[in-house]
């Protein structure tokens, strides 16, 4: 694992929904490295432990990378308290992200589904296959939706679903990823949000036989495999052990992973 630890100029912030946050960082040397599907690991005033942000997208040409998050207690609360010209301490890039899938043939796809804030990571991976991706988006409502012109503005197929139908299919991601995979040109499927959903994606993929890779949330301390807050229960080789999130992860083969 290779990574920086800096403090990082923002240059850019802005509220994206209710408590969703997103910040453009200066951190040429962290977006050089960094993969979809990895993390920064941020410094918060005033708390001994680091936060874990997924990385939304890398901007290689002007050094930056994007991070959208959540306020989830108040150590994210406290981030926020931070604006364009001040400067960010983190340890970034950070875990392992999505196996990029090469020179796709142009018949075929790849799909990202997420829900909630879990949608967030699965933008950088989208636009690496632009028009060659379906990306499925799921929240409660539509005050709730965010990234889906983000997505689209990258050529990115988007279908949009609400819990209360005010936008797009009405309920999970479920039924629509069902009838994607039913076209048979799918190579692989991308996933983050919560855990009942990721079991359900898995469950499809293998009914299927289209590959599948999971990034998990979890909690973490010191976001690189020393301390085991973050440990997952995994299956490899019909043997069940217990892999680090932040090292080993925080994406894996979803046919892996117990949920």
């Amino acid at each position: 694992m290779s990574y920086k630890c800096g403090s990082y100029h923002i240059i850019e912030k802005t509220a994206i929904s209710a408590g969703i946050y997103s910040y453009v960082i200066l951190c040429p040397d962290v977006a050089e490295e960094a993969r979809p599907g990895q993390f920064v690991h941020i410094k918060v005033e005033g708390f001994t432990l680091r936060r874990p942000i997924s990385i939304c997208d890398i901007d290689r040409r002007n050094g930056s990378i994007r991070i959208v998050f959540e306020i989830r207690g108040h150590g994210t609360a406290k981030i926020t308290d931070s604006n364009v010209g001040d400067n960010i301490d983190m340890i970034a890039p950070l875990g392992n992200g999505f196996t990029l899938i090469e020179n796709i043939a142009s018949d075929r796809r790849i799909i990202t589904v997420g829900g909630g804030i879990g949608v967030a990571p699965l933008l950088g991976a989208a636009k690496v296959f632009r028009e060659s991706a379906t990306a499925i988006i799921g929240f409660r409502s539509y005050a709730q939706i965010i990234l889906a012109n983000d997505f689209k503005q990258s050529d990115v197929h988007v279908i949009t679903c609400t819990d209360d139908g005010s936008v797009g299919v009405k309920g999970s991601v479920v039924a629509p990823l069902e009838a994607e995979l039913e076209r048979n040109d799918v190579d692989m499927v991308y996933a983050c949000g919560p855990q009942p959903m990721l079991a359900a994606i898995v469950k499809i993929c293998e009914s299927t036989g289209v590959k599948c890779e999971v990034s998990l949330e979890q909690r973490m301390g010191c976001g690189v495999g020393a301390c085991a807050v973050c440990a997952c229960g995994i299956t490899r080789e019909q043997k069940e052990s217990m892999l680090m999130v932040c090292k080993d992860g925080p994406v894996f083969k979803g046919e892996e992973v117990l949920l």
